[in-house]
């Protein structure tokens, strides 16, 4: 049977399996750190389930496997709309076939947060209070596993050393990125003037603003955690699964950081 089907192995489905590994990888890639990794680990896992139960040749099972994958593309459509659209959005766009080229745009992001050293916290807190001190407003993401590729295109790439000058110079109400969030990653800026998603949580407190409210939508669909800077009261919140927690002090904000760094 193994001589068989190394017999009937052609160059040709080489190719396939790795351009099937391929896509898989750049959809994990899009998906890592988001709420949805664990729907397409569960989704895999069926699918092998379901080619074991090919093999054995288990027909009931096998009958009723079958049915549930007939329909597991309009399933998949449902589930992964916000995914999908994001996947069209950043095709359509002119630094996926333009001067950067296709695989700049799939493969830098990820080699400039594996290449990233740990995160900068020193800096990262001393801009915060200085900020904080002067009121000025802020929103600073700070990505982990998640590598937000999409939202990072939304806005300035900058791909610079993260230092407190350069961030309370970006958020500098005069300055043209102050508009918008900040994407840290370990020592480096990725990116500024980011656009997020919004929480639409109809208990989010009404008082608050679209900071506050971009900081929660942000950590409800991917794993970074969110510090917002109060333009009002120079308040300091942080977000994190979706949860916010408002006035921090320096300490607490300092113990945050320093988890995400562990």
């Amino acid at each position: 049977m193994v001589t068989c089907f190394i017999d009937s192995f052609r160059w040709l489905d080489a190719i396939d399996i790795l351009l099937v590994a391929f896509m898989l990888y750049q959809l994990y890639n899009l998906i890592k750190g988001t709420v949805a990794i664990n729907i397409f680990v569960g989704i895999l896992s069926i699918y092998a389930v379901y080619l074991l139960v090919r093999l054995l040749k288990l027909e009931l099972l096998e009958n009723l496997l079958g049915q549930f994958i007939g329909v597991g593309v309009i399933a998949l459509v449902v589930v992964f709309q916000q995914e999908i659209r994001r996947f069209l959005i950043l095709i359509g766009t002119n630094g996926f076939i333009g001067e950067q080229g296709i695989f700049k745009t799939l493969f830098s992001a990820n080699w400039n947060l594996n290449n990233a050293k740990r995160l900068d916290t020193a800096s990262l807190m001393k801009a915060i209070i200085n900020m904080a001190e002067q009121k000025t407003g802020a929103i600073i993401i700070v990505a982990q596993k998640s590598e937000l590729n999409f939202y990072v295109n939304t806005g300035d790439v900058m791909n610079a050393i993260l230092s407190a000058r350069l961030l309370e110079s970006i958020f500098f109400k005069n300055s043209p990125l102050h508009d918008g969030a900040v994407i840290v990653h370990g020592n480096q800026i990725l990116a500024a003037r980011c656009v997020l998603p919004v929480s639409e949580n109809e208990n989010f407190p009404g008082n608050l603003g679209m900071r506050h409210r971009a900081a929660v939508g942000i950590t409800e669909n991917s794993d970074a955690v969110a510090i917002v800077v109060s333009e009002q009261s120079g308040e300091i919140a942080f977000a994190q699964r979706g949860e916010l927690q408002l006035n921090l002090s320096q300490e607490e904000l300092k113990k945050k950081l320093d988890l995400i760094e562990d």
